[in-house]
């Protein structure tokens, strides 16, 4: 299963859907997450004004969660671009972002489900983990 920021943020932030994304993850044999998706993380902490910081926070996270970081390599940059030119904002229902177009990328390579919060991501052709 591949985690997006959305997921990461409503468990971190203690949102109401904490709890069922929570079970998801703890169930899940393997979780990735793409090292954008977790730049992205920081960038909505501090907009957030979230308190302490956002890569300790992370980071803690990351293992808790046994969550593998995946860099983006080339691959996952045309993936990206892709899902942008597909799905992005002003272009397509799902109205995905630059954040969420990394969590696309990684779902798609590895075939695999992504968890996420509100459903953006269920205007495209990725597999929901939840």
């Amino acid at each position: 299963m591949v985690v997006d920021s959305s997921a990461i943020y409503a468990i971190i932030a203690g949102e109401p859907e904490r709890e069922q994304l929570s079970d998801v993850l703890d169930a899940a044999s393997r979780a990735w997450v793409s090292a954008a998706t977790l730049t992205e993380c920081v960038v909505v902490m501090l907009g957030k004004k979230t308190p302490g910081d956002p890569v300790a926070i992370l980071e803690r996270f990351i293992r808790i969660y046994r969550l593998k970081v995946v860099p983006v390599d080339e691959a996952q940059w045309r993936l990206a671009a892709e899902a942008l030119s597909r799905f992005g904002k002003g272009r397509h229902p799902a109205r995905l972002n630059y954040g969420d177009s990394f969590s696309y990328a990684l779902a798609r390579s590895l075939d695999a489900p992504l968890l996420f919060k509100g459903d953006d991501f269920a205007h495209t052709d990725i597999r929901p983990a939840l």
